[in-house]
């Protein structure tokens, strides 16, 4: 029977295949078909998506000048975060926010395409591969009600459930809260973001017996400044959870 079963899914997936063929990620057009878990983008979106894979700063996951000797070095640290103090441990990001990367993520922010996540998420999970540690435990930066009302999903918890499952973590979609609901960020320096941010997020009541003492694992979609990852981090070691490290799909790069 078990058999029977997997020969029968297996039809039925490419039946799909054959009226549902499958799309670029990045600009939707046909592309060869993937097997489950591959993301599928063509030759010119993959060739404008910059992925993360060489020397990188251990704190924010920016990429970093490369001779090729510095893959998965963690002493590395870019010039912004010897300047700014960062509550967080360690930090990676999958791919850099410009071209492809950045249409996808705002295809998944804006663009009403949760179908995307799992995809997005399974890079995402490589990447955080570094951070993982036992027991630690997965979060996303939460979103304001009224905004979750809006767009009907936060877009940062369906990238850290697909993480932590495939990490073995445990997943926690609501430790953390937004009690206000704040203006965008954008076309502001970074004061600006950290004030605006200020006193907005903070640890689910109910949730504070599951972080004492405990790692965690913060997960964004996007980071620029780190100011929201800043506040929430904050957030966590005061209610007495262990190291913070942070892990988002895209890193903002000051020259694109």
């Amino acid at each position: 029977m078990a058999v029977q079963h997997r020969g029968l899914r297996g039809a039925m997936k490419a039946a799909l295949r054959l009226l549902y063929p499958p799309q670029c990620l990045g600009c939707g057009q046909p592309v060869a078909g993937s097997d489950a878990g591959a993301v599928a983008l063509c030759p010119d979106c993959w060739r404008e998506t910059r992925f993360i894979t060489g020397a990188a700063c251990g704190r924010c996951g920016v990429p970093l000048p490369d001779d090729g000797s510095g893959a998965g070095d963690d002493s590395l640290v870019c010039d912004d975060c010897l300047r700014i103090e960062r509550p967080w441990r360690r930090g990676r990001a999958a791919l850099v926010y410009a071209g492809t990367g950045r249409r996808m993520v705002l295809a998944l922010k804006h663009g009403d395409r949760p179908d995307m996540a799992p995809h997005l998420a399974a890079w995402l999970a490589r990447a955080a591969a570094p951070l993982v540690r036992p027991g630690m435990v997965v979060a996303p930066v939460p979103l304001h009600l009224l905004r979750l009302m809006k767009r009907r999903y936060n877009q940062a918890a369906l990238l850290s459930g697909p993480l932590a499952r495939a990490r073995g973590l445990t997943h926690l979609p609501d430790l953390l809260t937004r009690s206000r609901h704040t203006p965008g960020q954008d076309h502001r320096d970074l004061a600006g973001r950290m004030a605006n941010l200020e006193g907005a997020l903070a640890v689910n009541p109910r949730r504070l017996a599951a972080i004492e003492g405990r790692a965690v694992l913060l997960v964004d979609d996007v980071m620029a400044s780190g100011a929201t990852m800043t506040h929430a981090a904050q957030a966590l070691l005061a209610a007495g959870s262990g190291p913070v490290s942070v892990a988002v799909l895209a890193r903002a790069v000051k020259d694109d």
